[in-house]
Formats: C-alpha cells, structure tokens, sequence
C-alpha cells in the first residue's frame, strides 16, 4: 500500500475515532496535523475558494472552445397560404465555429490569468486556514499548562489565607494582611474563571474550524514541532509575495489582457467557418405558385461557408473599451499598494518577532529567579532557626514565594506563546508555514491522536 494511500486512511480512522468520542460525550484530543488537514477539508471559506477555481478553469475552456464547431438542430412543419416568406425548411442542421479574432486570443490570455489568480486566492485562504488553526492550537495548549499552573496557585493562596488567618488569631498580624491575602486568592479565582473561559472559547472555535461544532477539544503538546528561531524564519523564506499578492497581480494582469481584447475590436476582422444541412417542403404551401421550383429538384439544400466581419463604427463598444481600460489600470494599482502594505507588514512582523523574543527571554530568567527565591526560602526554611542571624522566615513567606514563582510561569507562558504567534505569522508571509505544518502531520502519525479522556 502506498504511503499517502496509508495516510489517508489514517486520518478517516482518527476522525472517526473523533467523531465517536464527541458522540460518547467525552472530550477529545486531537493533534496538530490532524486539526490542520480537517480545516483543510471542511473550512468553508477553503471549499468557497475551491469552487471559484473550478469555475476559473470553467471560463478559460469557454474562451477556447469558441473555436469548437457547435451543433444544432432545427424543426418545424405546418401549412401555408399566399406569398412564402421564407423557404419553407421542416428541418435544418447547422455548424458554426470561429475561425480568427484578434480579441480572442486575448481573452483567452486574461481566461488563464484569472484562473492563475483563482489558485493564487486558493493557497492564500489555505494558509490563513492553517494560520487560525496553528495559533489556536498553540494558545489552546499554552492556556492548558497555564490553567495547571493556576490551579497550583489556587492552593498556594488558600493555604496563605488559612496561615494568615493563624496568625492573625495568634497576634503576629493584622486584619490588613489578612485581607490582602484574601484578595490574592480572589484574584486568581477570577483569572481562573476567566482562562477556563477562554480555553472553552478557542476550544469552541478550533471544533468549527475543523468540521466539528463541539467545544471539548485539547490539545496534544508533543504533536507540536518546534519553531524556527525569528532569525531563521525571518531569512530561510523564499517567498517575496504573498498569495494574496499574486493573486492580485494575476487579477490585474486578467484585466489588463480582457481590456486589450475589448480595445482590438473595431476596424479587426473576423472570419466565421458554417456548415448548414435544411430539408425543404413545398407540398403544404403555395411556394411553387410564385416562385419557379422544377418538379424533379432535390428538396435538400447544403450549403458550405466562411463569413467575414468587420466592425466599423460601435459606440457602445467603445465606452466598454474605455470602462475595461480604467478597471484595468485600477486593479494593477490595487495589487501594487497590496504588495506595498504586505511588504510593509512583513518588515515590522520582524522586527516585533524580534522584540517577543527578547521579552521571552527575560521571563524564563524572570521565571528562573522566582524559582532559585523559592529554593532559597524553602532552604532557609528547613534550617535550624537557631542557626541564622537573619530575620526569621514563615510559611507566609513560602506561600508568597510559591505564588510569585506560579506568576512568573504564567508569564512566561503567556511571553512563549506570543513569540510563537508571532513565528507563525512570519512563516506564512515568508512561506514556511505549510513545510513546518509538513513536519507537524508527520508527527501526528505517531502522537495518540485522537485519543478520549473522559
């Protein structure tokens, strides 16, 4: 069996395996490739994209079959008296096809630049796809770990209430220090609240991207593949336009050859080629009373024939021509001040990456003092208290310690997945993104993807 073949059918079984999770009502982890190739299949804005390239293609085999001889049939019988107007044909076959138009070939040369823009548009909303369901994915998992760190807290700041409230009984504080402690543990209530209620809305949002309108989704940490550093994401790209800009330039290299095919109309020739078979009957008629028809004629007529056409003179064409020129200069001016903007963009996308990666930095070392205070409060702790000469340490002390080092893990998580938002930004304008996503489906192959916990 082939490997994609094998992958295909991989992903069958772990959307069904999806699937039956949300039917049992339980919560479902999905991996990161997965969650990317569902989008992929279910976004409708992608399957809107889809179909504005089946009907670019549609367009362009239109302007060439123009030169493909039509056929149609015609018939009719019924009885006459007086003057004949016309011959009287009970049935008749006719062919026509274009031979030469200066303007056509045009249309077909602006037929094949907005297909080539339909697929451009096609790819851009593939990677804004694959964009959403990245940084989701990666706040989705950043606001897991922070919602375990929290929950810590939550102890941290409860059992500082309850030593506070100790001590305060025992007449080492007061009802201030209680109350702040109060308040700390308050604080984190809320921003627990406030983070469950967030994990539940890019849960939520994650489900519709992927086809799946549930809000139980999480997701799996080793599924994600490591980003690039701003310096290598920022240099590595080989990209100097994005989608969006090639499919605005290809639009208005559409325009621009639509507009040169309407202006090569007047004073051009074109050549028709027409085949006409017609079944003649004069017996229900007076046709042979006015016009001479020999009694032994054949009542078949064909007749064979190039047909030569010349506009001179169309003012309604030439304000078309007129119309089609200006939408033409301003679709090319569009996608340059896109080009411009996106260009734009992208420089200060770097430079911001950079500033997110310094400011990452200095959490992890924040996070790694808060870490080396609370060793050195639980040290001191642990000590004989007869042995320092220091000012005596409490388990207020340690809570308080234990609470900063949780803040500071939040913090850096919060700093880490901002510098990761930002990589993945600066992959999709530099265009790594669907090679990194590349690397994420191939881990999703050994990841527990899929997997129920209830």
């Amino acid at each position: 069996m082939r490997t994609d073949e094998m992958r295909v059918r991989m992903r069958w079984a772990m959307g069904w395996l999806i699937l039956t999770a949300f039917a049992a009502g339980a919560s479902a982890q999905i991996s990161l490739g997965t969650a990317v190739d569902l989008a992929l299949k279910n976004d409708p804005k992608v399957r809107m994209s889809e179909a504005a390239v089946e009907k670019a293609e549609a367009a362009l085999e239109e302007t060439k079959d123009v030169y493909v001889p039509t056929l149609s049939a015609n018939a009719g019988y019924g009885q006459g008296f007086g003057v004949p107007t016309s011959l009287p044909i009970v049935f008749s076959l006719t062919s026509q096809s274009l031979v030469f138009s200066f303007s056509q070939h045009d249309n077909i040369r602006a037929a094949a630049a907005g297909l080539a823009a339909a697929r451009f548009a096609l790819k851009d909303v593939r990677e804004q796809v694959e964009e959403d369901v990245a940084v989701t994915y990666l706040n989705l998992d950043s606001d897991r770990r922070a919602l375990a760190v929290m929950a810590q807290e939550h102890g941290d700041a409860s059992r500082l209430v309850t030593i506070v409230e100790d001590r305060l009984n025992a007449g080492h504080d007061d009802r201030m220090d209680l109350l702040q402690a109060q308040r700390k543990a308050t604080q984190i209530e809320l921003n627990e609240l406030n983070l469950q209620d967030e994990i539940a809305q890019l849960s939520d949002h994650l489900s519709r991207l992927i086809g799946l309108p549930d809000d139980r989704l999480t997701a799996i940490s080793t599924s994600i593949p490591a980003l690039p550093n701003v310096q290598e994401a920022a240099d590595n790209g080989n990209e100097t336009d994005s989608p969006g800009v090639k499919a605005a330039l290809a639009g208005a290299k559409s325009k621009q050859e639509l507009s040169f095919g309407v202006n090569r109309y007047l004073l051009r020739p074109q050549m028709l080629f027409g085949v006409n078979y017609s079944r003649i009957d004069t017996g229900q008629n007076d046709y042979t009373h006015y016009y001479p028809f020999p009694p032994n004629a054949s009542q078949n007529a064909v007749s064979v024939y190039v047909e030569f056409t010349i506009p001179i003179y169309d003012r309604r064409h030439q304000d078309e021509a007129n119309e089609a020129k200006a939408e033409a200069s301003r679709a090319y001016f569009e996608s340059e001040a896109q080009r411009d903007q996106f260009l734009e963009g992208r420089k200060k996308l770097r430079r911001s990456a950079a500033e997110l990666e310094k400011r990452s930095r200095l959490a992890e070392i924040d996070q790694d003092i808060a870490q080396e205070q609370l060793k050195t409060v639980l040290a001191q702790l642990s000590a004989d208290s007869g042995s320092s000469s220091g000012p005596q340490l409490t388990p207020e002390d340690e809570q308080n310690a234990r609470l900063k080092e949780g803040q500071q893990t939040i913090d850096l998580l919060t700093a880490q997945f901002q510098l990761s938002q930002a990589k993945v930004n600066l992959l999709r304008q530099t265009g790594q993104l669907e090679e990194w996503l590349k690397s994420a489906a191939a881990m999703s192959e050994t990841a527990p993807t899929g997997s129920v916990t209830h």
